[in-house]
């Protein structure tokens, strides 16, 4: 018995899904970079440090990684000692560490995998 198969890639579409999933993967970071700043546990004074200096870097998501960075030259002593006493009036929820909930081991830590499930399903329609 002689069996003859053929395969016929669509290019178009393998590109349409890339681009697919990078979409997905920019408006993933964007959506924990929300959440986080909804959650309220990033330390407040003035606001520079959540709002303004605080922002999704997406120079390498061609390459599967977007960065949520944080540019004011005091925010990472502030992430890395939450010993200290954090004022409460602007964020109720302000702590050092405010990522550790969205990380493996978080209360949020499928967040991330849940909401690029929902984006790519709705980049990808073809």
């Amino acid at each position: 018995m002689a069996v003859k198969s053929t395969i016929k890639i669509d290019q178009g579409k393998i590109r349409k899904l890339t681009r697919a999933s990078i979409t997905a993967l920019e408006k993933t970071a964007e959506a924990v970079h929300t959440e986080i700043v909804q959650a309220q546990v990033m330390p407040r004074d003035t606001g520079a440090l959540q709002n303004e200096s605080t922002f999704v870097d997406y120079s390498n998501s061609s390459q599967g990684s977007c960065s949520i960075v944080s540019d004011t030259p005091y925010a990472r002593r502030l992430y890395f000692h939450p010993e200290y006493h954090f004022k409460k009036d602007e964020n109720p929820n302000a702590r050092g560490e405010w990522y550790e909930d969205w990380l493996p081991g978080g209360k949020n830590a499928d967040f991330c995998a849940e909401a690029f499930k929902r984006l790519y399903r709705r980049c990808a329609r073809l």
